[in-house]
């Protein structure tokens, strides 16, 4: 396909926007009035020498219930009978240990999840997909423990998943 010279820096421009093929396959038969199929834009955007922009990545799943939440409503003794002990209490802040956690009933999408508190407090949940990918999500966004407390933290991890028998 030979386009020309505004017809490239329009197409250019496009994939600078951050238009999909799709969108850019669009706009040339709407606004240039050509009739490409996808491949035929695949190929010119690959004659122009332009490389398309890939999407933003998923953001981490929100959590559904606040702290607060759970502690305005208490769970009355009679819908907490037959459930497992409550987890472990984790240690206070500032005490220069990570403690971990494992949930009783893994979150969806998990293989294994749970808890973990930093050394400095701060709080964060962590999960293993099918795949074997270790996600954290901390409680305060943005939070990035220490070099020590993330060495600290897989050394725990992978000690209590041990002991589980994963």
């Amino acid at each position: 396909m030979n386009l020309d010279l505004t017809q490239r820096q329009t197409v250019t421009a496009w994939v600078a926007e951050g238009l999909k093929l799709s969108d850019i396959q669009t706009r040339l038969a709407a606004e240039l009035g050509l009739r490409l199929t996808y491949m035929e834009v695949r190929l010119l955007v690959d004659d122009l020498k332009l490389t398309l922009k890939d999407p933003d990545p998923p953001k981490p799943p929100a959590t559904i219930g606040s702290p607060s939440d759970a502690a305005a409503k208490p769970n009355p003794p009679e819908a907490t009978a037959g459930m497992p002990a409550a987890e472990p209490a984790l240690p206070a802040p500032g005490t220069g240990r990570v403690a971990v956690t494992v949930d009783h009933l893994a979150r969806p999408g998990a293989l294994v999840s749970g808890k973990v508190t930093f050394s400095d407090g701060n709080q964060a949940e962590w999960y293993l997909d099918q795949t074997g990918r270790l996600g954290v999500i901390p409680k305060q966004p943005g939070y990035k423990p220490s070099a020590g407390d993330v060495q600290q933290f897989q050394v725990a991890l992978q000690t209590e998943l041990a002991r589980m028998g994963f």
